[in-house]
């Protein structure tokens, strides 16, 4: 089918219009004096692409930054999984005309190979998480035919594990987003094994051990264990209905108990703790949110971004003890009521501990750990002889600050496990984009771009009073970290101005207003 979607002045160059055709969405995009026409919604979430950022023949997501080619339609930044199609435009007189094929779809799978048994080698990837996940379609697509094993604990095949505390956690009626069905693994020779712990690694035998007491060989070995929710070491701690949330086990537990007018302690001020919080109030829970800070995010945030969540979060109901700790549980059998260190008994149904991670490599001998647990990577995600790691476990240099980091985010889990996929399969990858990470919480969605541990200073454009702000975190006279509500486009263009290493001076900031 053929059809006029626009007329040739329409657009300027650098434009791009988003057209609906029956049930498919394009965008239409105006380059160089050309028009191009490629599915119009981010194949991650479905967010309209025609308000992205357009660089070059990149277009950024305005919502969770994957990026797309326009001129193949393949992604190049995750979230997204699937590529998008690329739709014919010629021109006829004044008319832009696009052609739809009837088997026309909204997004499309990454190319990738399928396995050839002619090809021996086996490679093992433990984790089903984000990293993991996207390791093995990265193999695939870049021409890896051997063998390929994933290993989780976890029963079910891989999802997407930030909607636990989002909406998976917020409605009864939420359903889990899994990253690919067990049919598209099936095709592509990827074998994933459930309900399977490793227990040990023998880099010289290239074996792992599961707790089972069976073993596997390998020839190349991934390390994406994700990392393990922290515990609190107090009396009680036994008790039942005291939950984390790492899985979509633990949300089902707690959404088990979560009905309208229980009673839940959370344990911590982090972005789980709170995310969790705002949707317990949602469901009618009532919720206390105890932490050793004086603000929420002070250290990741700072004071202002913080009190802005505190308040927005009381305004929900939600209250808050901080500047103390939880000194036990009590209870008979499950927990009953939380005992802080200042004396305080908060009456509780369940707790929910949001206390921090630690990576999940207490099983691994022989390689060599970080004081953090996690294992260092060169420039190409190598730890050793054929093994590899990304994810939550890696720690990695940083080419923006050229500092040795480790960061506990989904999205950059995914961007190390396609690189860390591609140099298993022979391709070397370099990491050369800028971590991102949002949080969608009690009406102020944060997006956060860059990193850095501590800073100088922070200059506001904005103002966290009135929920929309651009906060410039300056360390050692440079802007290594930014965080918008709001302020989608300033939001895309300072990510791309990070990644070209260009972004505006510190003085430069401060002589815009405020």
């Amino acid at each position: 089918m053929e059809k006029a979607i626009a007329k040739v002045n329409d657009l300027k160059d650098g434009e791009m219009r988003e057209i609906v055709i029956g049930e498919l969405t394009l965008v239409l995009i105006r380059k160089d004096g050309k028009y191009y026409a490629m599915g119009g919604k981010c194949s991650h979430a479905g967010a309209p692409l025609a308000e992205g950022l357009l660089h070059d023949h990149t277009i950024r997501c305005p919502w969770h930054q994957a990026c797309f080619n326009m001129l193949t339609g393949e992604f190049v930044e995750p979230p997204a999984i699937d590529d998008l199609p690329l739709f014919n435009v010629r021109i006829s007189g004044d008319d832009v005309i696009v052609e739809i094929p009837e088997d026309a779809k909204q997004q499309i799978p990454p190319k990738m190979v399928k396995p050839d048994k002619k090809d021996k080698r086996k490679f093992v990837i433990i984790g089903g998480g984000g990293a993991g996940s996207s390791a093995v379609e990265s193999l695939r697509h870049n021409g890896y035919q051997g063998q390929i094993i994933m290993i989780t604990r976890e029963s079910i095949l891989p999802y997407d594990r930030t909607a636990l505390s989002k909406g998976y956690l917020k409605s009864d009626d939420a359903k889990l987003y899994f990253d690919r069905s067990k049919e598209f693994y099936d095709e592509y020779g990827i074998e994933i094994l459930t309900n399977r712990e490793v227990i040990s690694v023998d880099k010289s035998k290239k074996s792992i051990s599961f707790a089972d007491g069976s073993s596997m060989e390998y020839d190349k070995l991934l390390l994406a264990m994700g990392s393990i929710p922290r515990q609190l070491n107090v009396d009680g701690s036994d008790l039942g209905n005291i939950f984390t949330l790492r899985s979509s086990a633990d949300a089902d537990k707690i959404k088990s108990l979560a009905v309208k007018g229980s009673k839940a302690v959370v344990i911590g001020a982090s972005f789980i703790g709170l995310e969790t919080s705002a949707n317990l109030a949602d469901r009618g829970v009532s919720v206390t949110i105890v932490a050793p800070e004086t603000v929420p995010f002070k250290m990741l945030l700072g004071d202002e971004i913080g009190n802005m969540y505190k308040l927005l979060h009381e305004e929900k109901g939600n209250k808050f003890r901080l500047g103390t700790t939880v000194k036990a549980f009590d209870g008979d059998g499950v927990v009953k009521q939380v005992i802080l260190e200042n004396g305080e008994k908060l009456p509780a149904d369940f707790v929910i501990l949001g206390v921090g991670v630690t990576p999940a490599t207490k099983f691994l001998k022989g390689i060599d750990l970080n004081p953090d647990g996690s294992v260092s990577v060169d420039d190409h995600f190598q730890v050793d002889d054929d093994i590899y790691a990304a994810g939550d476990v890696a720690t990695f240099k940083w080419w923006f600050t050229g500092e040795k980091i480790r960061i506990e985010h989904w999205r950059l889990a995914r961007q190390h496990g396609i690189l860390a996929g591609s140099n298993m399969a022979g391709k070397p990858a370099e990491y050369r984009s800028v971590p991102f990470f949002w949080s969608n919480q009690v009406s102020a969605n944060l997006k956060y771009i860059g990193h850095t541990k501590g800073w100088d200073e922070i200059v506001f454009q904005g103002s966290p009073e009135n929920k929309e702000f651009i906060a410039y975190y300056v360390k050692d006279d440079k802007v290594s970290a930014v965080a918008f509500v709001g302020n989608t486009m300033q939001m895309l263009a300072c990510a791309q101005l990070m990644q070209e290493n260009d972004m505006p001076t510190p003085d430069q900031l401060r002589k815009k207003p405020r």
